[in-house]
């Protein structure tokens, strides 16, 4: 399968080659004897370059977050290669693998429940630097983690108060500290703004742009929230049912798509000036999403695509230039 490259040519902070992620589901059948499988991300390729926010977008269960936590080795691999910084790290394991996770860190969705209440911003903060050796004592994290403070945009004495002192936005920040005490490269943010007011998303997300900017890390961006991952990412890959089905620039994506389930997912996005609004054409998905333990055959999203042919449901579209860099999987595109 080809991947989704920007093709500059360089070496790609993360390369990502025919990702596939099965869970096993149980038996099915009078003495179960089919064992079933959660075809959760299949064949999904793509790179990421160094400096580069790429925008993973998708409905829910799509296989956005599975397909992060695998790049992260967090969840065992069925088949594919995962390469990072050069290295092919889809077998290491132990020591190499506890090492090799001080460069891929992993902002959280909920700022509430992934920060523990007992623990002091401190603690917190620094607790990576303890589990990785980098300190010995708390107290030698002090001014580590004052700069992280100021990093986020938060005065360093709030690391002597505890989370409940603070509110969604605040806490998300202290999140996106702890992500960076470590000095990783790559940083995943599974919709890092999607549990906070909606006053407040701009400010997280330029606040991961502002960061970008100074200490050059790549980003992989999880969110259903298509204007903040427009904002954002420099490139937009759309996943349905564990599938990547269209990627190209965010401009590519957004002015010009080319897969259905594309152009429905944006035909949902609502236009500020009303006038527009009112004239816009609107694309509805019919039907339910896919079964992932018995998935269709052919393209995925045959069973809801308002254009689909009989081609659609017997073969597979293979993932395919339609304008240089920009890729989708469609026959009729």
């Amino acid at each position: 399968m080809q991947g989704a490259s920007s093709g500059n040519g360089s070496e790609p902070l993360v390369r990502v080659d025919d990702l596939t992620v099965r869970f096993p589901a149980g038996r099915a059948g009078f003495w179960g004897q089919e064992k079933l499988f959660l075809h959760a991300v299949e064949g999904v390729s793509f790179e990421i370059e160094r400096g580069e926010t790429l925008g993973l977008v998708g409905e829910s269960g799509c296989g956005k977050s599975t397909t992060a936590r695998a790049i992260l080795r967090r969840v065992p691999l069925t088949s594919g290669r995962i390469r990072f910084a050069g290295q092919d790290i889809t077998e290491v394991e132990g020591e190499t693998l506890r090492q090799l996770r001080k460069g891929m860190q992993l902002v959280f969705q909920d700022p509430y429940a992934s920060l523990n209440p007992r623990l002091r911003v401190l603690e917190i903060i620094a607790e990576p630097l303890l589990v990785h050796g980098e300190i010995k004592k708390l107290r030698e994290a002090e001014d580590r983690v004052a700069e992280l403070l100021e990093l986020v945009g938060l005065p360093p004495e709030y690391m002597f108060r505890y989370p409940h002192a603070f509110s969604g936005g605040q806490r998300q920040r202290i999140n996106i500290a702890r992500a960076l005490s470590l000095e990783p490269d790559f940083v995943v943010a599974d919709e890092p703004v999607s549990a906070l007011d909606v006053s407040i998303r701009a400010q997280v997300v330029n606040l991961l742009q502002d960061i970008q900017e100074r200490l050059g890390i790549t980003y992989l961006f999880i969110g259903h929230d298509l204007s903040v991952v427009r904002h954002i990412s420099h490139r937009i890959a759309v996943m349905y049912a564990g599938k990547i089905v269209e990627v190209g620039t965010r401009d590519e994506i957004y002015e010009n798509p080319k897969h259905p389930y594309t152009q429905a997912l944006l035909s949902a996005v609502p236009i500020p000036d009303p006038r527009i609004e009112a004239t816009r054409k609107r694309i509805s998905i019919s039907g339910a999403f896919p079964d992932l333990l018995r998935p269709p055959g052919g393209c995925r999203f045959h069973t809801r695509c308002p254009i689909a042919v009989e081609r659609c449901s017997d073969e597979e579209p293979p993932l395919e230039s339609k304008n240089g860099a920009h890729r989708a999987a469609c026959w009729l595109t």
